[in-house]
């Protein structure tokens, strides 16, 4: 029976001299027993003795998984499927550690998936996708160690929920939206409320300090007319010492005093009807 082909298809014939190409390796049994493993190049082999039993890639290999059914952590039925991306790393571990490696990882990332969703509630199974993906991983490399097998990257392509659990999704969603929108609305009405409350501060501090500065400049403005008054009347004290210094000076005093005494008396006749009339008004 021909020997099987893991991840390539074709066995090539050993016809002595062999040529391997880059990024392969060629699996090689003397006599029915492993003997090596041919690297990249010329290789030189014995003809019926020796037979290339496996050939191997070394590139990246992309294996679609299938959909699956599997059931959350709130009894959610979900249909997914993914991408898995794989490497192989150790071409005898590949050869004589499994049957079939890709199946083996396939099955692998299908029992994993279905666990791993297990642990989670469907609203986390959305959100968390990424962490998902590198758990799934790293069960999947802990396990395939001994196939000689490193899983890179595991992405989960689609998941299908039933209808009815989305249209309930939907309704969450759209509730969720009229949420935001009312919170939204309401933090509009308290920042315009409170942008006219800060404008009514802001005027009233206005007018205040307007009122404030009017009471300084009147003050300043009193200030200023009682300092001219008290310099006016200075300097006509000043006149006055002056004058009654001069000769005749204490007769224009009199005088002036005699006059001021006449017109006190004049008004105090006009406001009250009791006459006054001092003791030497003929002096």
């Amino acid at each position: 029976a021909p020997a099987p082909c893991r991840l390539n298809s074709g066995l090539p014939m050993n016809i002595g001299v062999l040529f391997v190409p880059q990024q392969e390796a060629w699996v090689v049994e003397r006599m029915g027993k492993f003997h090596r493993i041919l690297e990249p190049g010329l290789n030189f082999l014995i003809p019926l003795l020796d037979r290339i039993r496996y050939v191997q890639s070394l590139k990246e290999i992309v294996i679609n998984v299938p959909e699956q059914s599997a059931v959350t952590l709130d009894n959610v039925t979900l249909q997914i499927d993914g991408v898995l991306y794989l490497r192989v790393m150790d071409p005898y571990k590949a050869s004589y550690g499994v049957e079939d490696p890709e199946y083996a990882v396939t099955q692998l990332a299908q029992t994993t998936m279905r666990s791993e969703l297990g642990k989670l509630s469907l609203d986390r199974v959305f959100r968390e996708r990424e962490s998902l993906n590198a758990n799934i991983v790293d069960a999947i490399n802990q396990a395939s160690d001994c196939w000689g097998i490193r899983c890179l990257r595991y992405e989960i392509k689609d998941i299908h929920v039933p209808p009815r659990v989305k249209e309930s999704m939907q309704m969450q969603v759209e509730a969720e939206r009229r949420k935001r929108a009312t919170v939204l609305e309401s933090e509009g009405t308290r920042e315009s409320a409170i942008n006219v409350a800060e404008g009514q501060k802001q005027a009233q501090i206005l007018a205040s300090e307007a009122e404030k500065a009017e009471q300084i400049n009147k003050a300043a403005g009193e200030a200023n007319a009682m300092l001219v008054r008290a310099r006016a009347k200075a300097e006509a004290i000043q006149l006055l010492a002056a004058a009654l210094a001069q000769q005749h000076g204490s007769a224009a005093a009199s005088l002036s005093v005699a006059e001021q005494y006449v017109s006190a008396f004049s008004k105090l006749a006009k406001d009250s009807n009791t006459l006054l009339l001092p003791a030497n008004t003929g002096d």
